[in-house]
Formats: C-alpha cells, structure tokens, sequence
C-alpha cells in the first residue's frame, strides 16, 4: 500500500519523539507512548525424532533473495543448542523444516542466543552466538547452516574487566569499527572493539558503558541498531519487570562509542512490554513476556540498520503460569510485534 508523503512524515516524527527526547527532571518520561500490536504465536518449539524440543528462543532474522532466515536457541532436556529456519511468508513459518545446528559437526553441544549477519568489507556471512563465551563462524550460504565453520573465539580467555558472567553477544559496526556489546544478567553493558580491517580479531579489552545498582533493569538479550535516515544509534535491552514478566527498555546515541541516554525505558513506558503490547480481535493474549528477540532489519549487513517507519520485533514469548518451573524447560515460542506509531499515546492520556 502506497501511502500519502504526510503520513509518513507524520508517523517519522511521532517515533523520533519517542525515540530520542530524554525523560523529564522528575523521572518521568514526556515522550509518546510507543504502541505495539502483537500476532499470534508463529513459531512454536520444532522437532524431530532426535529432538525433543521444549522451547524456541532468541530469534536472529535477516530477509535474503526473497526468504526470511531465521537462526534461534533451542532448549530441551539436553540443553542450550540453536536451529534454522527458512520460509517465505510468515503464515508458513510454523511449518519450516527445521535444520538442527548440533547436526553441523562443528556446533555439536553448547552453543545458543544467534546473531547472523552479511559482512560486507569480506563477503561473508558470520554466525554470532555463547558458547560461554562469544564465538563466531562463517559460510558463504546462510541458507546452508551445514557449511558453517568452526567455532573460532573472539577473545583468548576471559578479560578481567567481565563480571562472572558474559552472555547474548552483538556485533554491529560503522564506517571504521565494529563494535562487540554483550550483558552478563549483573547489571552491567559492556563493550569492546576492533577495527573493521581487523575484525573479527583484535577486540579490545571490553568496558562498561551502562550500569544499574539493579541487575533486573539491565538483564540481557541487548541488542544495537543504526536507526535509518539518522546520525542515531537504539541500543535495546532486556529487563524483568515487577510481577516477573520480561520487557525491553531502549537508549540512545550518537556513536557507538559514545554515551547511551534513555528513551522508552522505564516499566510503566518501555521500549516494548505488556504495558504497551496489545492483542487485536481474535488474537490470543498468549503471552505476558516480551522477551529476548530482534527488530526486523532494514537489510542484512554489519550495520544493522533498522527502518523507524516500519518497525517490527520478533521476540519470545510464553503462556503465563503460576507454575514453578525450571528456566530451561519454560515453553517459549516466537511471536511478532509490528509497532503502530500513529495509535502512540501520551503518558498522561494512558489508562494504563
């Protein structure tokens, strides 16, 4: 559908408000509103005779030659491992034979939380992911996860600037560097970097770049994005909310080096979370948790651009349940959000 010029001016400037401005002196946030309508489940957990899986999660997408590729964890009884997934339109995607990565004689055991993306200066694809700590490999098909390579690591032992843990690592890059960030469920974003003719060797010592006294604010499943038609960088993290459901709150730069400001960042105003996530007219509200996932990006290489105006998130979700159950065994499964700028409302206008 074509729309007029002043829509889509109109909508730019409603999601630059709430992308950008920072909150006020007292803590609350004048921005918009952002609003998401949320689909049905479309990915539910894949198996096979060998594979008894439990849950999809921390989905990585790019759209190439005309099919969407999606890499993701999977958790089951043996553990943390990953899959692929191919279609071409969503209504397909709970039907895509799935292709284990275990299956890759190099990915057998523990490997998980994806990135894939196209590194241009080298024309090769790379395949980001923990395994505790981050390792990468290379192909020159995406969509033939068997000629993966190796995993080959990043650093050569665990730096001392690392608190105890180190997960759900990202690599995105500009016009010189490219930019590893990652999160240890402490608190803390980290950040290290190379050069881009380097890359993926020589990453510095990583450095903290954000910090909350309370680790749930800064959880995990970060993720940084070149926000198009800008000089902009949205960093979005996960974090747990009061009643124990995940959401994402947001920041923003000006480099990737640089300082990180909030934006849509709080419980009550998030980047993406119940609170602003509505389930149209027939739609089951199948889920509480917003969840470690990615935006939909606005092509697939390093800079890992994403388009304002026609932002989509695919991210996990699950069944609410009272139920104490083991992390590894709750039943995730994917989900898409498309983001409806011109249903945005103002804090003081929200009911919620």
């Amino acid at each position: 559908m074509v729309e007029k010029k002043g829509t889509n001016v109109c909508r730019m400037m409603i999601l630059f408000a709430a992308l950008s401005l920072m909150p006020s002196a007292r803590g609350e946030s004048p921005l918009p509103v952002l609003a998401w309508s949320a689909s049905g489940e479309l990915v539910l957990p894949p198996r096979d005779e060998t594979h008894a899986v439990l849950a999809i999660k921390d989905p990585s997408i790019v759209r190439f030659n005309d099919r969407w590729h999606i890499y993701a964890t999977t958790a089951s009884e043996r553990g943390w491992q990953m899959v692929y997934l191919s279609f071409k339109d969503w209504k397909d995607a709970n039907s895509a034979t799935p292709y284990f990565m275990d299956k890759n004689p190099g990915l057998k055991g523990y490997h998980c939380a994806p990135q894939v993306f196209y590194f241009e200066p080298q024309k090769k694809w790379y395949l980001i992911y923990q395994s505790q700590q981050p390792q990468y490999s290379t192909a020159d098909d995406l969509s033939d996860p068997a000629s993966w390579s190796k995993p080959q690591d990043f650093f050569d032992g665990k730096p001392d600037t690392v608190g105890n843990l180190w997960i759900d690592y990202w690599v995105i890059c500009d016009n010189t560097h490219a930019y590893l960030f990652f999160t240890g469920d402490d608190g803390r974003f980290y950040r290290s970097s190379t050069t881009l003719e380097q890359f993926p060797r020589g990453m510095s010592k990583p450095v903290v770049v954000m910090e909350d006294k309370n680790r749930f604010h800064l959880f995990e499943g970060g993720a940084t994005y070149k926000l198009k038609g800008t000089d902009q960088y949205l960093t979005i993290i996960e974090a747990i909310g009061p009643d124990g459901s995940r959401y994402y709150r947001s920041f923003i730069a000006d480099r990737l080096d640089g300082e990180w400001k909030p934006a849509a960042d709080s419980w009550e105003h998030p980047f993406a979370g119940i609170n602003n996530v509505t389930f149209p007219d027939g739609t089951k509200h199948w889920t509480r948790d917003i969840s470690h996932g990615e935006l939909i990006r606005d092509g697939y290489d390093q800079t890992m651009t994403v388009d304002p105006q026609h932002l989509q998130f695919l991210f996990q979700g699950r069944e609410p349940s009272n139920e104490k159950i083991d992390y590894i065994k709750l039943p995730y499964r994917l989900g898409l959000l498309t983001l409806d700028p011109a249903t945005a409302k103002r804090p003081a206008d929200s009911n919620r």
